[in-house]
């Protein structure tokens, strides 16, 4: 008795995928991507300043205090940062919570409030309301 063997072959056009197909996957994918990056950005950014300016209400806040504390009036200078530390809740390296943008804290005076070297060269600004 004789058996028939089948020869099973594929179709190269069926096992894959088209040049065509894989272009607009890819096109899809850029388009996705050119709308979520900017928001991503800008979503950074603003997180980025609304902690700066948490920090800022916080130097200004260990401020108040130290001017409390100290019997100061409005204008006496502030030596900042060493004035400041014991009022003011320290971060890990045991210094004042730094700006997440890399902007530089200044508070010079009791009565005047503190500023981040970025303050309105960024947007959004890293100014206290």
């Amino acid at each position: 008795m004789k058996v028939k063997h089948m020869k099973l072959t594929k179709n190269a056009r069926q096992s894959g995928f088209t040049l065509v197909e894989i272009m607009i996957v890819v096109a899809i994918i850029g388009l996705l991507a050119a709308i979520a990056i900017p928001n991503f950005v800008k979503s950074r950014a603003t997180s980025q300043a609304n902690g700066c300016i948490n920090n800022l209400r916080q130097i200004d806040a260990a401020a108040s205090q130290f001017a409390l504390e100290k019997g100061k009036k409005t204008a006496d200078p502030i030596t900042f940062p060493d004035d400041l530390t014991p009022y003011i809740k320290m971060n890990s390296g045991n210094a004042i919570p730094a700006c997440p943008a890399g902007g530089t804290y200044d508070c010079s005076a009791v009565g005047t409030k503190a500023t981040c070297s970025l303050g309105s060269t960024v947007d959004p600004a890293h100014v206290s309301p």
